[in-house]
């Protein structure tokens, strides 16, 4: 339980045995993901259904993710499915050529305004980077290039600009749909794919509400746009999500690194969740155990501080879905070993805070890492205390007891936070501290004679209102 860096595992055909969700759950997995990129409605209700089950079954409260396609920019197909590219050859996109028409001469585009969007000079990426071509003039709806990076190129692979500016929506027909599914199967978390700026957000989160939905909303940043207007976003999410693969292509691979280490160190100070994503343990899709390149990578965003990260392809179509979540929580506890930069209580020390029991997590954790205390007990309705108090470093667990799953689940997402069930009662102090610790001693969690900081607020049931903090000593049942 005292891995503090989270796992997002994405389900698909690799995961689909019941058997192997315990396992994965058994392994470490915190919230699943589930890729409406891939599948078709009944297919996400089904993986739904079974990760509750099967995390009722392992007695955990496991957070549920649902990420939007979003506009991927795609070519449409060739008559023989695939053309071989060379250095040099010239190559068109057209969005008026037909559905199947392409051919080594070009292909169609799912985006009637491409030409609109390049000039001549700029540079195309497909399929991920791995073909580049080089734009040399613009004919009406036909941009000609020339290829620059050759290689073999199939149906439906993605387009980027070097340097952003396609200027697709960032939330389609098919999205909208989606919304309202992540609504009706109560999922936890909304991921809004290729955002451009805080707007792109709140329609999101407008949406998803007007569907029914409650879950927090995650910000994928994909777009040199996004990256561009990053403080709107934090500000219009609850959840960043530093999305890799399209990113490292528009930005350039040089620059990802630093961007990576920029946005999570933004979203920790705002207060905010954060995600690390793509390509984390990418080759266990075919191998049992990472590269020493991809423990490297995993373990520089754990030590930036990142709350979680995130496995793809590794989960939904590898070989191993359960060994690459035990490696990647073996690798997060490696690390986790190390401070992070700004050490124990730098955090927002010279802020003035507009909340109480923002203030009270703030002074909870300047308290722990000044105090022998073994853990941090946060009574709490929808999960902000022990959100706040999660984004101070500290190696002291921090026990959400909350008598609803929604926010267990939710809390499943924070550093350092792990979820209680506990049923919150309108009783005497006494009593209430004595059946916090019979809670916490049952679990095994604390022992006889430790302190604890406990934070709670004098209106049971309302959000937000925390406003108190003691520190108590676990004492003998009886």
């Amino acid at each position: 339980m005292h891995r503090r860096t989270k796992i997002v595992a994405t389900l698909g055909p690799a995961s689909d045995r019941k058997e192997t969700l315990r396992k994965m759950i058994d392994a470490g997995l915190d919230v699943a993901r589930v890729n409406f990129s891939h599948g078709e409605a009944e297919d996400h209700r089904r993986r739904a259904a079974d990760l509750r089950a099967a995390a009722k079954d392992c007695g955990r409260d496991v957070g549920l993710l649902g990420d939007l396609q979003g506009p991927k920019i795609r070519i449409l197909r060739f008559h023989d499915n695939a053309v071989e590219l060379e250095d040099g050859d010239s190559f068109f996109l057209d969005s008026e050529l037909g559905l199947e028409d392409g051919t080594k001469d070009g292909v169609g585009v799912a985006m009637n305004t491409i030409h609109q969007d390049v000039a001549a000079g700029d540079t195309l990426l497909l399929n991920d980077g791995m073909i580049a071509l080089h734009v040399d003039r613009i004919d009406k709806t036909r941009v000609y290039t020339t290829v620059v990076n050759g290689g073999i190129l199939s149906n439906h692979k993605g387009i980027n600009k070097l340097g952003g500016g396609l200027s697709a929506p960032a939330l389609t027909e098919v999205d909208r749909e989606n919304i309202k599914l992540a609504a009706e199967l109560e999922m936890d978390f909304l991921a809004v794919s290729f955002v451009r700026d805080g707007d792109d957000v709140k329609e999101a989160r407008r949406l998803f509400e007007e569907a029914g939905g409650k879950g927090l909303i995650v910000a994928k940043i994909e777009r040199v746009e996004a990256v561009d207007n990053i403080d709107s976003i934090v500000d219009a999410a609850d959840v960043i999500m530093v999305a890799r693969g399209d990113l490292g292509v528009e930005m350039g691979y040089a620059e990802l690194t630093g961007i990576q280490k920029k946005l999570i160190r933004k979203t920790r100070k705002a207060s905010k969740i954060v995600i690390t994503a793509t390509q984390m343990m990418e080759s266990m899709i075919q191998n049992p155990v990472p590269t020493r390149a991809e423990v490297s990578d995993v373990s520089n965003a754990v030590m930036d501080g990142t709350d979680a990260v995130m496995l793809s392809g590794e989960t939904a179509v590898g070989k191993y879905p359960v060994k690459a979540i035990r490696a990647m929580a073996e690798v997060c506890t490696g690390a986790e070993k190390y401070p992070l930069p700004e050490g124990r209580t730098r955090h927002r020390m010279g802020d003035y805070f507009g909340r109480v029991d923002e203030a009270i997590a703030m002074a909870v954790m300047y308290a722990a890492n000044h105090l022998d205390v073994s853990a941090i007990i946060a009574l709490t309705e929808s999960g902000s205390t022990a959100r706040w108090m999660s984004r101070i470093r500290s190696d002291i667990p921090i026990y959400a007891l909350t008598p609803h799953v929604a926010t267990s689940r939710r809390v499943s997402l924070y550093r350092g936070v792990f979820p209680v069930a506990f049923e919150l009662t309108d009783e005497a102090k006494a009593k209430l501290y004595r059946n916090v610790f019979d809670a916490l001693l049952s679990r095994e969690l604390v022992n006889v004679g430790e302190f604890l900081i406990f934070t709670k607020g004098d209106l049971d049931g309302v959000s937000g209102s925390t406003n108190s903090m003691t520190i108590l000593e676990v004492t003998k049942p009886g």
